[in-house]
């Protein structure tokens, strides 16, 4: 199939890229540059010893986005374009559901046009809100909590409401829970502008010493250690996952949401000390006060997605630190 990867040169779409192309798809990167690097392209070229079609744009570009779908005959979107730092998001709402919300409007009339009729979103696990049991599977009720959140609940609404009126669109809303870790390459991983807001590339600049210490959120949590917990998920099984929705598309119509996670969680301090351990550094760490809007556990029931797209996660946390400090170490 010839697939057009909207964000592709992003976190997760340069992984997923990797593994489309190694199955045998063609894939196509469609990016704005705005948390990504140009370099990637070349990056992805050298561990794939193929030529990838890049074009640079913005998804709120319908015109573009119809002629980058005719000229390269797509057959199915991944979507994973979009803003994604929560913080942000309770700033600038107003740009986070113009671009999400607004560039998926875009991107589906685009579809339209040209009859396109598979797409697999870049949901996430903020849908859920805070979690009312444990682990979440896809029965949990949605309710985000901030913009961000929120343009990903009302974009897999609205193609909901897409598949409704046209019963011959397929649509998967992957919802991710906290992917971590890296290409074994070492030559692609997760890109932070300024201070990351994530846990493993903290770890990662502190191991590095290119920051003095891991700040810990809260100590009191009803956990066994009191750190919060996690389902961290090596970005490699999350874009196993993608293929296996693609392929479970191509026999499938209709709307489905579908967790991807491993199923268990993993404190804070779990991975600070697993990370510590892979990279043979030392990781220095303050516990300070709970952070607003944290939540104690947070972890998913992975189960339909073994049962509908055959998929399931295999890699542990040793992997997940070990990968993201090659990459790390590659950024010197």
């Amino acid at each position: 199939m010839n697939i057009l990867l909207t964000g592709g040169t992003g976190y997760i779409g340069s992984h997923t890229a990797v593994f489309l192309l190694e199955s045998g798809h063609t894939v196509v990167l469609f990016d704005n540059l705005s948390n990504s690097r140009c370099d990637v392209v070349d990056r992805l070229e050298s561990i794939t010893n193929e030529t990838i079609p890049f074009v640079k744009g913005d998804i709120r570009d319908t015109s573009l986005l119809s002629k980058t779908i005719q000229a390269h005959k797509i057959d199915a979107v991944i979507h994973f374009a979009g803003l994604k730092a929560v913080g942000e998001s309770v700033d600038n709402p107003l740009e986070y559901f113009d671009n999400n919300v607004g560039g998926t409007i875009s991107l589906v009339r685009a579809m339209q046009e040209n009859q396109v009729k598979t797409v697999v979103f870049s949901s996430s696990a903020t849908v859920y809100g805070e979690p009312k049991y444990l682990p979440i599977d896809e029965n949990h009720s949605t309710s985000a909590t901030n913009p961000y959140g929120k343009t990903k609940l009302f974009i897999e609404e609205m193609l909901q409401d897409v598949v409704a009126a046209d019963s011959t669109f397929s649509v998967v809303c992957l919802r991710y829970f906290n992917p971590v870790g890296a290409h074994d390459s070492g030559l692609i991983g997760e890109c932070a502008n300024g201070i990351p807001n994530n846990l493993i590339p903290l770890i990662s600049e502190v191991a590095a010493g290119k920051r003095p210490k891991v700040y810990v959120f809260g100590d009191d949590y009803p956990t066994p250690d009191g750190t919060g917990v996690r389902d961290y998920i090596h970005v490699l099984d999350l874009a196993a996952g993608h293929i296996a929705a693609i392929n479970f598309l191509a026999n499938e119509k209709g709307w489905h949401a579908i967790n991807l996670g491993t199923g268990r969680g993993s404190s804070v301090l779990e991975m600070i000390n697993q990370f510590a351990l892979s990279s043979c550094r030392s990781i220095p760490y303050e516990l300070v006060n709970r952070r607003s809007g944290d939540v104690a556990s947070c972890y998913a029931s992975a189960e339909k997605a073994e049962k509908l797209l055959k998929w399931k996660a295999t890699r542990d946390l040793k992997s997940m630190c070990a990968s993201a400090w090659k990459w790390q170490e590659s950024l010197k």
